[in-house]
């Protein structure tokens, strides 16, 4: 926790927040003084986070909910404006890749899921929330996007596209909100130990190896590491970026 709190009276909304990056960042809200809704479709790892949230004593607000689901997601906003008062910065997290394999061999169905996740989720969000804040006069969004944003990223083409398109999205929608309060950007998160990596990687010791080995700076990042860039572009310190996509990588992509 720092000296101030920087969130303080703050409303923060996070999804996938019952594990990995999105716990770790509605936790780091938390510290920060914010009142937080997480969203998640995983009713059991959201209860974990609950619990976390509420030890450190600010209001909370759960909510099932598939981001895939518009309806759903127009829900979640509403919910959490209607018990926690507004909405201050909202984090599109939530994501899936699609199982390694080359392009043509992708079944139609999961590439429809896929892109229904990262990249219709995170407009469904961006939907909501905009409406929310355009009522309240700002705000700040903050989509997760993947180094799979800057580079193809082999046998995964279903991510690697969504997560493309979530930037250009991330760009559009700074550009048209940009001189009325809101602004929008994304953090592009590259090897991350999280349970996502657990299941890429295999979970195997020469898998997360292999993984390791991409990253410049010899090992991987944290869930608390790219929470803390997250709160950095939500808050009055990041007042004149909008429309950035912020590589947290270990020099991933500088390579």
């Amino acid at each position: 926790m720092s000296e101030k709190e920087i969130y303080t009276g703050k409303v923060a909304y996070v999804t996938g927040a019952a594990s990995g990056i999105g716990r770790a960042t509605a936790l780091a809200f938390a510290r920060e003084g914010a009142d937080v809704a997480i969203i998640d479709i995983d009713t059991e790892g959201l209860t974990v986070t609950e619990t976390a949230l509420k030890e450190i004593g600010h209001r909370v607000r759960t909510i099932t909910a598939d981001v895939s689901d518009a309806d759903a997601v127009k829900n979640a906003v509403e919910q959490t404006v209607e018990t926690l008062g507004k909405l201050d910065v909202a984090v599109n997290n939530a994501g899936i890749f699609d199982p390694i394999g080359i392009t043509h061999r992708l079944d139609i169905e999961t590439w429809n899921k896929v892109i229904a996740t990262n990249l219709s989720g995170v407009f469904y969000g961006m939907k909501y929330q905009i409406e929310a804040m355009l009522a309240q006069g700002g705000g700040a969004i903050i989509n997760t996007g993947s180094v799979a944003s800057l580079i193809g990223f082999q046998g995964i083409p279903a991510y690697t596209a969504s997560k493309h398109g979530l930037v250009g999205l991330t760009k559009v929608a700074a550009l048209d909100y940009a001189q009325q309060g809101i602004r929008v950007n994304a953090v592009l998160p590259g090897v991350i130990d999280t349970p996502m990596m657990e299941v890429f990687s295999g979970g195997t010791p020469e898998g997360r190896a292999m993984m390791t080995g991409l990253e410049p700076v010899g090992r991987m990042g944290t869930p608390e590491e790219i929470a803390q860039v997250v709160l950095f572009l939500g808050s009055d310190a990041a007042s004149f970026v909008t429309g950035h996509a912020l590589a947290a990588d270990g020099g991933f992509t500088i390579r």
